[in-house]
């Protein structure tokens, strides 16, 4: 059965995303090229997210292997290189068995940045075609403060100087309090969606990993 998925469309850039396993989403020029993208990082994902997995089998290369189900009007954010939008599909209830799938899918995908950043520890990064790039410190704060702004947006608080596995369990937390239906922080006038939140954190922890991955070659 072909995967679904769902395209966000900006002016410079396409990003394909899976609807149901939060992290398998790649981007490209155009629609033909982010599906390609996508269908091409299938078992780099599988193999990222390791027994998390269950489930998920890679689709073969073929474009009718994936079914796309939404397309969504892309913005800034889209074009200067990160989904920026959720599917409607998000909006889903979410039940015990799916809320610990999410959480475990997102557990892996942070578990595969510590190690590849651990691993990269000291290694100086292949620079880009201009000469830019973050290096492996500055990539790890990088992540650890958009998942911040992360817990922020789904309506959460963290005190400042927490450590990174605090603010994790904190943004577990807050993922499991709004499926509860409970109060958010008020300050927050636009909350992202639950599922929203696990698949923006998701796609950015795998997406640094592989850079990280792909500039030590």
């Amino acid at each position: 059965m072909a995967e679904a998925v769902y395209l966000e469309i900006g002016s410079k850039r396409v990003f394909a995303g899976s609807i149901d396993w939060p992290g398998w989403c790649r981007s490209g020029r155009d629609e033909e090229s982010a599906l390609e993208a996508l269908l091409e990082n299938a078992p780099r994902y599988k193999k990222a997210i390791g027994a998390a997995a269950r489930g998920f089998s890679p689709p073969s290369r073929a474009t009718a292997a994936l079914r796309v189900v939404e397309r969504l009007k892309g913005n800034a954010t889209t074009d200067f290189g990160a989904p920026a939008v959720a599917p409607s599909s998000d909006d889903r209830p979410i039940g015990s068995k799916e809320a610990e799938r999410l959480t475990k899918l997102l557990q892996a995908c942070w578990k595969r940045f510590d190690a590849t950043a651990k691993k990269a520890a000291g290694v100086e990064l292949r620079k880009g075609p201009r000469g830019g790039g973050r290096e492996v410190d500055a990539i790890v704060r990088h992540v650890d403060e958009a998942d911040r702004a992360y817990l922020s947006k789904l309506g959460g608080t963290v005190p400042k100087g927490t450590d990174t596995a605090e603010l994790r369990r904190t943004f577990l937390d807050a993922f499991q309090a709004r499926i509860r239906g409970e109060p958010i922080n008020s300050r927050v006038k636009t909350p992202w969606l639950p599922r929203y939140a696990i698949r923006r954190s998701a796609w950015h922890a795998l997406d640094h990993a592989w850079e990280i991955e792909d500039r030590r070659q």
